[in-house]
């Protein structure tokens, strides 16, 4: 008891928050808390399945023939180039998640883990695809690169559907010019456009 006939005060033990000092910082880690990166499987699972798709590509690539008489970038250069940028950004992820330097992960506010997957637009963009690969030989690359990018950015909600088209088509007629008519990659132009000289591949 002191003179005042109050209790004297317990002393506060090391490391507990007292009223004048307030609770510890939120930052703090408590006791047993791993302080070690966490190991991210799945980012490490594509890491290294980029790598082997880029190495893919660099042996398929060296099977392709070369015409003796070609005296621009022949077929394989593209190709090479894909695939070395691929299998460049697989080892460097891969680097990057087992040394724990991965990117943080987003809080994800705008994403509502309670709605379903719309497997309709899946199964319909499947279907552009697949439709896309097929039409090449017969209406050409661009009018193909068109109904790809127009198919799936109106599923996608792109509205009007005609300014889809339109880019698409505008893309599809930029790569026909840059790979067909100034490389001189084997990229079909159609039948529409077969007699324009710089869209031959």
């Amino acid at each position: 008891m002191t003179s005042d006939g109050t209790a004297p005060e317990a002393p506060a033990r090391t490391g507990e928050p007292t009223a004048e000092a307030g609770p510890p910082p939120s930052g703090t880690p408590g006791p047993g808390v791993d302080e070690r990166p966490r190991r991210r499987w799945g980012e490490l699972v594509l890491a290294l399945a980029t790598t082997a798709l880029g190495a893919y590509v660099l042996v398929a690539a060296g099977s392709i023939t070369v015409p003796g008489s070609t005296n621009t970038l022949g077929p394989r250069a593209f190709p090479y180039l894909v695939g070395g940028m691929l299998v460049a950004a697989g080892v460097v992820l891969t680097v990057l998640i087992l040394s724990g330097r991965a990117g943080e992960e987003e809080g994800g506010e705008d994403v509502d883990p309670t709605v379903r997957t719309d497997w309709l637009t899946v199964v319909l963009l499947v279907v552009t695809l697949v439709v896309h690969v097929f039409a090449i030989n017969v209406v050409g690359w661009p009018f193909a690169a068109a109904l790809l990018f127009a198919g799936a950015a109106v599923i996608l909600g792109a509205r009007p559907w005609w300014r889809a088209a339109l880019v698409g088509l505008v893309l599809g007629l930029v790569v026909q010019v840059i790979f067909g008519g100034l490389l001189g990659l084997s990229l079909p132009a159609g039948p529409l456009l077969e007699g324009v000289p710089f869209l031959r591949g």
